[in-house]
């Protein structure tokens, strides 16, 4: 890492619903709502932007773990805030406390972590499976 990766570290991204993140079985009366893993995948990529700037070129973040309560739906067409904030940094493991809201209320909250990784250890990783 080229600094320390500091507790208190936040990021925030938002995205619109759009129908790539509604649930895929929508009918029946069934409304178009944000499937939980579209948000899981926003929340990751908010903790793994947090923390980039910290990283060295030749590194990169993986996630190891994540616990989340989707607490409440969000239709199609309405605006979702994603926020990790650090909260543990353990040498190369980066823990996140994760939330999102949308226009009305808070829809999601848990924790994730994350572990800084080599990629060129992590490519020869993956080949070796192949």
């Amino acid at each position: 890492m080229k600094s320390t990766i500091k507790i208190g570290t936040t990021r925030e991204e938002r995205f619109v619903v759009s129908a790539q993140h509604t649930i895929d079985f929508a009918s029946g009366g069934m409304p178009e709502i944000l499937s939980t893993p579209s948000l899981v995948a926003v929340l990751e990529r908010t903790a793994r932007m947090a923390i980039f700037p910290s990283l060295e070129t030749d590194e990169s973040s993986v996630g190891v773990d994540i616990k989340i309560q989707h607490i409440a739906p969000t239709p199609l067409g309405k605006e979702v805030l994603c926020r990790a904030r650090v909260y543990s940094v353990e040498k190369n493991l980066i823990s996140f406390q994760i939330e999102a809201f949308d226009e009305l209320e808070q829809i999601a909250k848990g924790t994730h972590k994350r572990r800084v990784v080599k990629t060129s250890r992590l490519a020869k990783r993956v080949d070796a499976k192949r």
